[in-house]
């Protein structure tokens, strides 16, 4: 691909994304309960993280049917990530929606990729991680939101069909993001557990190593 090709798909995706950014923010803002966030930040933001990924798609890195997976994920991962750090929040306005988004972006991948197998282990992967987020919150609340759970179950969907493996590496890394924000400065609310949730979601289904070749 010519180089001045790919140059300009990459300013598209940004452009995309900061885009997407300046409209999430928008919800979050105008959300029954307001948890407003920088609208540039979560511009820049979502933008160089879409910039990332069509890099990764633009270099045979990560196939096309898998694409939207991190663009999904990239969407939510800076407006989340912000309102966690500023509020202690989570807000539905986007933890719900991640639930048919990322639903869509995975049955696309299961369709025009591997097939049901990618289907099934998604479906299996946000009950598994849902459920432990939501037995952790239900046996110490402080520790893990609500917010928290309902993040889970989406996020769940991505690393099962990434492969069962990165449930358990985005768990220890999510916890060591964690204990790092922990350490940083006291949280009287409880420390944000959704930036560490995201992250390591995004950064797996970037690198998807373990995802099945196309069938």
């Amino acid at each position: 691909m010519p180089a001045t090709t790919t140059l300009a798909l990459l300013a598209l995706f940004a452009i995309a994304g900061a885009a997407t950014g300046f409209v999430l923010s928008s919800l979050l803002a105008r959300a029954r309960a307001p948890a407003p966030v920088s609208r540039w930040l979560a511009g820049f933001g979502v933008a160089a993280l879409w910039g990332i990924a069509a890099w990764r798609w633009l270099t045979g890195a990560v196939p096309a049917w898998w694409l939207p997976v991190p663009l999904a994920v990239g969407a939510l991962a800076i407006p989340l990530t912000a309102t966690d750090l500023r509020y202690r929040r989570v807000p539905d306005i986007l933890t719900l929606p991640a639930y048919p988004l990322l639903g869509l972006a995975l049955a696309f991948a299961a369709v025009t990729g591997p097939g049901a197998e990618l289907g099934l282990r998604a479906l299996i992967g946000a009950a598994v991680f849902g459920g432990l987020h939501l037995l952790i919150h239900a046996l110490a609340r402080r520790s893990l939101g609500a917010g928290d759970v309902k993040l889970a179950g989406s996020l769940g969907g991505v690393l099962g069909a990434v492969h069962w493996a990165a449930l358990a590496v985005a768990s220890v890394a999510a916890a060591v993001v964690t204990i790092v924000l922990a350490a940083t400065r006291r949280w009287p609310d409880g420390v944000p557990h959704a930036p560490g949730l995201l992250g390591a979601t995004w950064l797996l289904s970037l690198f998807p190593a373990t995802v099945p070749p196309r069938i």
